[in-house]
């Protein structure tokens, strides 16, 4: 294979959908992940209209064994796995701490966390051992990996939690020519931020609308990241609507 492979994760709508189309064009094979299967076969169809290469495996994050299947699955298919964009994520109903039930936190927890670090586990085993060594990770922060929203605390935790992920695998990959990233995306429209423009919550006890960008935006952010060669690496950049109350958030 000459194409670089690369390996989406939630990649069944949304930014890892657009993503996963950003990167065909830009010559990848793409390995489209997800739960939902006529979704990623949907984006499998859509990059393979355009000419491009692309595979979908069902995959649930928070399983190690689907977490592993899925890496055998794209070396298996094509040689070498050359980047991972960990972009699987969920969230609970907004609620108040003392309102979170164990089980919204658990699965939170499964899916936004230890997804990302079972995914990061599989990506350094395969481009640790193929030939040439090396590859790229590409974590879906958040702006709530700085800073939360009202009623937010498990997913907050996760996302804080990933950029320490990205800074400890950065510092891991440096002897075998593994870069690891994180895109911190503000407000992309999404399913997930649907509700951004009939008004949310704001940290002053109002509720108000907030602007949201192109889901398409962010993926050629992606795009770029994964674009530089393996001596560069984007160590980590935020994406957001201009508008968005982030900065000065409380």
């Amino acid at each position: 294979m000459t194409a670089r492979i690369a390996v989406v994760t939630g990649a069944g709508s949304g930014i890892g959908r657009r993503t996963a189309v950003a990167l065909a064009r830009d010559g990848f094979a793409v390995v489209l992940a997800g739960r939902r299967v006529g979704l990623i076969e949907a984006g499998r169809s859509e990059i393979v209209a355009g000419g491009g290469t692309a595979y979908a495996v069902a995959t649930d994050v928070s399983d190690e064994r689907s977490v592993t299947a899925l890496f055998q699955t794209a070396v298996d298919r094509f040689g070498r796995v050359d980047l991972v964009f960990n972009n699987a994520g969920v969230n609970t109903t907004a609620a108040p701490p003392d309102q979170v039930t164990l089980a919204d936190w658990d699965r939170v927890v499964a899916t936004n966390l230890t997804g990302v670090f079972l995914c990061i586990r599989e990506a350094f085993r395969v481009m640790k051992q193929q030939r040439p060594t090396g590859g790229r990770i590409i974590n879906n922060g958040s702006v709530s990996a700085h800073v939360p929203r009202p009623n937010s605390i498990a997913y907050t935790a996760t996302k804080h939690a990933v950029t320490g992920l990205t800074r400890a695998a950065s510092l891991d990959g440096r002897a075998y020519g593994i870069a690891c990233g994180q895109i911190d995306i503000g407000n992309a429209e999404t399913d997930m931020t649907a509700r951004m423009q009939r008004g949310v919550p704001q940290a002053n006890g109002t509720v108000g609308a907030e602007p949201t960008i192109a889901a398409d935006d962010v993926a050629r952010a992606v795009a770029y990241m994964a674009s530089v060669p393996l001596d560069t690496n984007v160590q980590f950049m935020t994406v957001m609507a201009t508008g968005m109350p982030y900065i000065g958030r409380g």
